[in-house]
């Protein structure tokens, strides 16, 4: 199988299309911001349209022109916030009118499929993330 690497700004515009067609989509993520959940690059992830998401949906998002796939952890209406699972810091701000998909499964390089939580332990964890994500980065 050949593999081709698209610009996210193409790729993720088809994405969303397809998205808006009822259809679903496959992606390999880059970055490292959804560690150790997502491994960007290694791990694939299978997203959907949906019509309502609640606080812990890992979404793809489109906001201030760039495509954002992070975990949702905070909503007021339509007002979203969120912050990647690997990010010691820092939040993104949008609306559910930038959602494009929301992950519901994350498929693993042997092939497995996991459908992803919601994060709930992982938030409470915040205040650790920095010392579990070093380990973690040491162990693989």
């Amino acid at each position: 199988m050949d593999k081709r690497i698209i610009p996210n700004d193409i790729l993720l515009g088809e994405v969303a299309a397809l998205l808006r067609e009822g259809r679903e989509a496959v992606i390999t993520p880059t970055g490292n911001s959804m560690l150790p959940f997502i491994r960007g690059g290694v791990d694939r992830v299978v997203l959907r349209r949906t019509d309502d998401v609640t606080v812990g949906d890992i979404v793809l998002v489109h906001t201030g022109g760039r495509y954002i796939l992070h975990r949702l952890i905070a909503r007021d209406g339509d007002a979203l916030t969120l912050m990647g699972d690997g990010n010691l810091q820092g939040t993104e701000s949008c609306t559910t009118a930038d959602v494009v998909g929301t992950v519901t499964a994350v498929i693993r390089p042997s092939g497995r499929e996991q459908t992803p939580g919601k994060g709930r332990l992982w938030r409470i964890l915040k205040p650790l993330r920095r010392y579990l994500l070093a380990i973690y980065r040491r162990l693989i």
